[in-house]
């Protein structure tokens, strides 16, 4: 047992060895050089923990919630503070029952407020009256999490509209004694969460953040911890609809991961993607074309948000606003679905509680997703393959283990044959990532007893791809792979039938 368990450590070493989420390029290197140094950068193990989470939740909380704000301006009488029924296991079973996998509080705003009693400001929990000043909401999630077996992040707003010292070096002081104590008093953290947003404080002035110190900190004391958006592991997709983009590569330019890029995309044009079928700037940040004059290639995977209400705080008007199971379906395709992950912002309302609505859409959601992707109709098939290999390992359920092509062969043809009818709506695809992010271009098809038709199509799939469409019945379907970067690892391959009642 003890040779192969140090045989497998062996291997995934040898592994990353070989795979780097960081590759320099030279000047002298031409496009075919570049691809293949793209086809193997891949990511760190805590991005391959990261992107596996699928989905995230978001709970945004603080005194926000009892002035009925979304942005707070640091001058809040915190004295209104006091969620006389907080149950924070509740907020934890609730996402738990929904299939999320990790949760982030909002530790600070862009108020100042502090959900934890921070030694550093009084313009905090412990201020007020919650629990007569002895409250500490922060670890109050972080043990739910714990008892549940949820992941634990924290989200600390670099901007500071309470403290007077923001927009000074001494702030960079104070934000640092902050951030040491949710790294060093709750326990395991998961994610560390940096707001884009940069605004003037109560002096007037905008803060030059101290980003390196920063990470360099939540690296030495929780050096397991991703660190988004403003971070140099998870970036933000964009937009704030739940929206990614077709075509999502993690694999980019060294440039999108500098702070001025960052700085520049945060927090800006956040609803620039419409519609789900709506075009935006930017839509491939990845491509060949894109990465021919970079210095180096990093693995930067995208992170997508949105709130299950209108607002991020809590709004009783909003109550009947809700995203309905649908709708959440709906956003599962359009941001887990593209490559990405899930950052579903569920905020707790006054009362310290998730709301009655928000649990039942969450629990009929979680249900769906359940009901949709429990049958995989293709591991009834017969498959062949005009070229490649480990063509059963596609419906093993294992992402370490993967179909691919031999030699130089980067196409191939998947054939599925069933002896009756069956039919779907839904083709699901994942690549092993550990090993690189290689699919260009695909289709799929099915024979109608004549010819061939073709009933879907993409760039792109990354750690997974979902793609909806009309009812397809049919005895015989093929998938090709047009286009990789090298050899495709596609791991897991996957045919469902989604239903499309509320």
């Amino acid at each position: 047992m003890k040779k192969t368990i140090l045989l497998a450590s062996l291997l995934i070493s040898s592994a990353y060895a070989q795979h780097k989420s960081i590759i320099t390029l030279s000047p002298a290197d031409n496009q075919k050089t570049i691809i293949f140094k793209a086809a193997n950068v891949t990511p760190s193990p805590r991005q391959l923990r990261w992107q596996a989470l699928e989905l995230t939740a978001f709970f945004h909380f603080g005194i926000n919630t009892f002035t009925d704000r979304e942005w707070g301006d640091g001058k809040e009488d915190i004295s209104k503070f006091n969620p006389e029924k907080l149950d924070a296991e509740q907020w934890i079973k609730a996402i738990k029952e929904a299939g999320f996998k990790q949760a982030i509080i909002t530790a600070k705003h862009h108020d100042g407020f502090c959900l934890w009693p921070s030694k550093f400001t009084r313009h905090s929990i412990k201020n007020t009256p919650y629990k007569q000043g002895n409250g500490d909401i922060v670890k109050e999630v972080a043990d739910a999490c714990r008892k549940y077996d949820i992941g634990f992040g924290v989200y600390l707003s670099p901007w500071d509209r309470n403290h007077p010292s923001y927009g000074t070096d001494a702030y960079n002081t104070y934000f640092v004694n902050q951030l040491t104590e949710l790294l060093t008093q709750y326990g395991k953290v998961d994610e560390v969460w940096f707001d884009g947003a940069n605004g003037e404080g109560p002096n007037g002035k905008k803060q030059v953040y101290d980003f390196n110190t920063w990470y360099k900190l939540i690296r030495k004391l929780q050096p397991q911890a991703v660190i988004a958006v403003q971070g140099p592991d998870v970036r933000w997709v964009g937009t704030e609809t739940g929206v990614g983009r077709e075509t999502e590569w993690s694999v980019l330019p060294m440039a999108e991961q500098s702070q001025e890029k960052i700085a520049a995309l945060s927090q800006k044009d956040v609803n620039v993607i419409p519609t789900l079928s709506g075009s935006y700037k930017d839509q491939d940040r990845g491509s060949r074309e894109k990465l021919v004059n970079a210095t180096g290639l990093i693995w930067y995977p995208a992170e997508t948000d949105v709130s299950i209400r209108p607002g991020w705080f809590y709004h009783t008007n909003e109550d009947s606003k809700v995203k309905t199971p649908k709708k959440l379906m709906d956003i599962y395709f359009t941001s887990v679905g593209r490559n990405g992950v899930l950052l579903l912002n569920i905020p707790p309302n006054t009362q310290g509680l998730i709301a009655d609505s928000d649990v039942k859409n969450l629990t009929a959601f979680g249900q769906k997703m359940k009901n949709t992707f429990s049958d995989n109709i293709a591991k009834t098939a017969s498959v062949t393959a005009n070229t490649g290999k480990n063509i059963k390992t596609m419906f093993d359920g294992k992402l370490s283990t993967y179909f691919t092509t031999i030699g130089k062969d980067t196409t191939s043809t998947i054939t599925l044959n069933w002896p009756n009818e069956v039919s779907f709506n839904v083709l699901a695809l994942q690549e092993n990532i550990a090993v690189g992010q290689r699919i260009e271009k695909f289709e799929a098809e099915y024979f109608d007893g004549s010819e061939w038709k073709e009933f879907t199509s993409g760039t792109t799939v990354g750690y997974k791809r979902l793609l909806k469409f009309d009812t397809v019945k049919a005895k015989k379907v093929r998938f090709k792979i047009l286009s990789s970067r090298l050899n495709p690892t596609l791991a897991e391959f996957g045919l469902y039938r989604l239903t499309e009642e509320n």
